[in-house]
């Protein structure tokens, strides 16, 4: 057991358990990243939480699946069709004629510019049958392969890698080779933070049976911070890495010579160009700006350890070579034979809940259902079987083709279902923009507003949320969950296959007739069985013919699962059976590594963009829990502390970030865990949820020519000072409007919004702000004119409405949000928050650390005081760190704080924690 965090209890007793609560519970399949855990949820929605049999957690969640049931709320929920009227306002209609006017403009553009001027935009949100319905309405009757998601985004140069190497789409391993691997190789991962149940595994592997660690990334993550060997490598140097392991092996004999005969080809070709790239130990260095002895140390622990593990994830896909990264991860697999064995092969963690699933039914412009692609054999089977009247017969346009096509006018129609790719595309603006030249824009969502609603969207339809629909989804290890509905969808939303069904009716096409999601089910499992004969990988035959029933009961199962199946396959590829047409996987030869863009005099750093801990995609979901927001409440970009004292950028200051795309202005965040020329920014914050923070407008719309993956990790950018006049917050209990002059962020706090703002105004302007978003006339309030301080808060029936503190220093955010959730405050309070210091009674715990158990910065520190000595201490004495464990490198860092603070002073030192 890793100290200071539960391991699965045993099966018969975690069986026992999840059958004592299923009376009262509904078994789901949690709707954020790759890892696919399973959930129990209360008819009501209030209580979720892990389900202790399902095999891809065993009842552990993350700190944002723990925060699920603050998600349900139907605050901001698209509930009725609706139509955008001329003056902008939208207006409600029925199904009825929405559903009329979606069909009519649809085949009126097809009647007059052809199928291709058309484009449907999915999202791995969705369900399975999701996705199967509205690619079978696009390529089989429209005749349009213009359907692509935002899985092109985070997944599709594994996508590439897989079909180059393997024939087909397939991760060949399993969670559990997490537990049964010796070493385990993190590549462009922060796993701790973005899939912190699969990292708690690798954790527990390490301390269980002295697995080895290696972490490779660009950023000192939270992740490496975990890690037995941290290489920092420069950006786009992954192939250089993995062509000269390819090359160390074989110079040092560690091949698996007899595996290389009998079951791939090309590796002579491979090895050839992987020791033109990387001939030596220094030019790799040279080539990646690591160590030497750090690549000889990596080298040889991969040489010495059979049961290796390497993990990938957004830090090789999202690149211009992102395909030949992952292809150089699989040579080296390939060629010492470590692929589908207990503890070997190269893993893809996925990052959406259901990337997997699209693509198995077709979500990418270059696939059709079942795996196939557009050879002539796969599109006369998919058209025999659909009977399909006009079915497409070549790649559709990837997402930022798709976006330059609309710019050009050449699509004319466009769907967008469950994103928000004004927001997530590379160079956003640009995508934003586009929009507004379409004739026909539609969204299908749950949200009445989100940056690509916003900017135009003529027909908004209503769709389920997760917790309301009922369907399946693929993880990262290839298995198959079932979502299922425990709440009852509210006004008129719909489940999205309905949705396409009903337009494929009304226009006039047959085979939408659908009753169920589990009828969509099984016409997708025959599909993937459909004059199969074991040469094309997905095939989930055993599955096609569940009754409703069985489909309702349907357990986690993995595939492939044909219909001679009992059970579905955890590993492949151990004694080959690949799916190339020679049944042998194949060695690429990677290009030599290469960013797309280069650094100028203008712009001379690189941003690196990603996800932060506590939050999800643009926050349409997570946004509205007041306790994952209390962890990074603002946007912001990490510099290293030599940028910044050459760029004059002040740690917790202001700066704006530009590049040739676009720019922003985000909180400073100087730590030498970035990179010196390098600056990090997360994704998540859009125009809904601050002023000047869209951080896809910056991406450079550069993309790998094999994937059309774009390259968001790389952007040449300039940093420089932003500062303000004063800088504060707003605690309202309504949503307030603030002026264009304005800097600002919202969050949701306990009974209201929260607003992080700056500005250059005068304490009059703000005054006036103040007094237009309250109308009581109890208020308190504190100006001090020496220290520039304007603080105050608004009563009624003394409970504060509306609490206000500008000051060029940082406010009082913790104490200020303490007061606000009281019922009542009486007046040593109200004075206690004008001051700035915790009344008697506080239990202000400071800034929160661990968001599962809700443990602040102060607690940690104060069990630090007690004795803690490590991030386990902490766990059994506060909680802090003992679920999901994604917190845990912040914990060692306190730890790691105060000891040397404790030490440098001369202090004695703390006495060990007993637990």
């Amino acid at each position: 057991m890793l100290d200071g965090v539960v391991a699965p209890a045993p099966l018969e007793n975690l069986q026992a358990l999840a059958a004592s609560r299923q009376t009262t519970a509904t078994r789901s399949t949690c709707p954020y990243c790759g890892v696919g855990c399973g959930v129990l949820a209360s008819p009501d929605g209030k209580h979720v939480s892990g389900d202790p049999v399902h095999p891809a957690n065993f009842g552990r969640l993350c700190s944002k699946g723990s925060a699920l049931e603050e998600t349900l709320g139907l605050e901001g929920r698209l509930l009725h069709p609706m139509r955008r009227q001329a003056d902008g306002a939208l207006a409600r209609l029925s199904w009825d004629v929405a559903l009329d006017e979606v069909a009519a403009g649809f085949r009126r553009i097809v009647d007059q510019h052809g199928p291709d001027a058309v484009a449907v935009y999915l999202s791995g949100q969705l369900l399975t049958e999701d996705y199967y319905v509205a690619n079978k309405l696009m390529k089989g009757f429209i005749g349009s392969a213009n359907v692509d998601t935002n899985s092109r985004l985070c997944m599709a140069s594994t996508v590439a890698g897989h079909k180059r190497a393997f024939g087909a789409d397939v991760v060949p391993g399993c969670y559990e080779d997490l537990d049964e691997a010796d070493l385990i190789v993190l590549v462009g991962s922060n796993a701790a933070w973005c899939h912190p149940v699969l990292f708690q595994r690798i954790m527990r592997n390490k301390e269980e049976r002295g697995a080895k660690i290696v972490a490779i990334d660009t950023r000192r993550t939270a992740t490496a911070e975990s890690a037995d060997l941290f290489l920092q490598i420069a950006p786009g140097a992954d192939q250089a890495l993995f062509c000269g392991l390819l090359a160390y092996l074989a110079k040092f004999a560690a091949l698996d010579a007899a595996y290389i005969e009998q079951y791939t080809s090309g590796f002579e070709n491979a090895l050839a160009e992987a020791q033109r790239i990387a001939p030596t130990i220094e030019a790799i260095a040279m080539a990646t700006g690591l160590r030497e002895i750090d690549i000889a140390s990596f080298f040889e622990l991969f040489v010495r350890t059979p049961r290796t593990v390497t993990a990938f994830s957004q830090g090789v896909n999202q690149s211009a070579q992102g395909t030949d990264k992952v292809n150089a991860i699989i040579n080296c697999h390939l060629a010492t034979g470590r692929i589908g064995k207990p503890g070997a092969s190269p893993f893809s963690l996925t990052g959406q809940p259901n990337a997997m699933g699209g693509r198995e039914v077709g979500g990418l412009a270059n696939s059709l259902a079942a795996h196939m692609g557009f050879d002539p054999s796969s599109v006369d089977r998919v058209r025999r079987f659909w009977n399909a009247p006009r079915i497409a017969t070549r790649d559709g346009l990837k997402a930022v083709q798709m976006f330059d096509a609309i710019a050009r006018g050449d699509i004319k129609a466009l769907w967008v279902v469950g994103t928000n790719p004004a927001a997530s595309l590379p160079n956003a603006d640009v995508a934003r923009s586009a929009l507004s030249k379409l004739e026909l824009f539609i969204v299908s969502d749950n949200v009445t507003s989100n940056d690509t609603i916003n900017s135009g969207a003529q027909l908004l339809l209503p769709a389920q949320a997760w917790g309301e629909k009922s369907g399946t989804v693929t993880n990262s290890e290839r298995r198959i969950s079932r979502q299922r509905a425990f709440l009852p969808a509210p006004g008129e939303t719909r489940a999205d296959w309905a949705i396409f069904a009903d337009v494929a009716q009304r226009m006039g096409f047959r085979g939408f007739d659908y009753h169920s999601a589990a009828q969509v089910f099984r016409e997708h499992a025959a599909l993937s069985a459909f004059e199969n004969d074991g040469t094309r990988a997905f095939d989930i035959g055993g599955l096609a013919r569940l009754s409703d029933a069985e489909y309702d009961a349907l357990e986690p199962t993995q595939w492939p699962r044909r219909a001679c199946d009992v059970k579905g396959r955890a590993r492949l590829f151990a004694q080959g059976g690949f799916f190339s047409q020679n049944g042998r996987a194949t060695f690429i030869a990677p290009a030599k590594p290469a960013l797309a863009t280069r650094l100028t005099e203008d712009f001379s750093l690189r941003l690196n963009t990603g996800r932060i801990r506590d939050q999800w995609h643009t926050m349409t979901r997570t946004g509205a829990s007041p306790r994952l927001a209390r962890h990074l409440p603002e946007p912001f970009v990490e510099i290293n502390p030599s940028d910044a004292a050459r760029l004059c950028i002040e740690d917790g200051g202001f700066s704006r970030v530009a590049t040739p795309y676009g720019n922003c202005v985000l909180r400073a965040v100087v730590t030498d865990r970035q990179p010196a020329g390098h600056i990090f920014a997360p994704i998540h914050w859009t125009d809904d949820t601050a002023a000047d923070a869209r951080v896809g407008a910056l991406a450079a719309p550069c993309v790998d020519p094999f994937s059309g993956q774009p390259e968001l990790k790389a952007t040449p950018a300039a940093v420089s000072p932003f500062r303000f006049a004063r800088q504060g917050f707003i605690l309202s209990r309504k949503p307030t409007a603030l002026p264009e002059n304005v800097w600002w962020t919202r969050v949701s706090i306990a009974k209201g919004y929260g607003y992080r703002v700056a500005a250059n105004l005068q304490d009059d302007d703000w005054a006036e702000i103040i007094g237009a978003a309250t109308v009581s006339k109890d208020i308190v309030q504190l100006i001090d004119e020496t220290k520039s301080v304007f603080s105050g808060a608004a009563f009624v029936e003394d409970q504060a409405t509306f609490i206000w503190s500008l000051s060029p220093l940082s406010p009082p955010w913790e104490l200020a949000l303490e007061l606000f959730a009281r019922e009542r405050l009486d007046d040593s309070e109200r004075l206690s928050f004008l001051s700035g210091r915790s009344g008697g009674q506080s239990t202000n715990a400071g800034p929160l650390v661990c968001s599962c158990f809700s443990v602040g910065q102060k607690q940690i520190e104060a069990a630090i005081q007690q004795g803690c000595r490590s991030a386990s201490d902490v766990g059994k004495a506060v909680r802090a760190g003992s679920n999901c464990g994604s917190c845990r490198p912040e914990i060692e860092r306190l730890v790691k704080t105060a000891l040397t603070a404790a030490s440098a002073t001369g202090s004695a030192a703390p006495l060990q924690h007993q637990a």
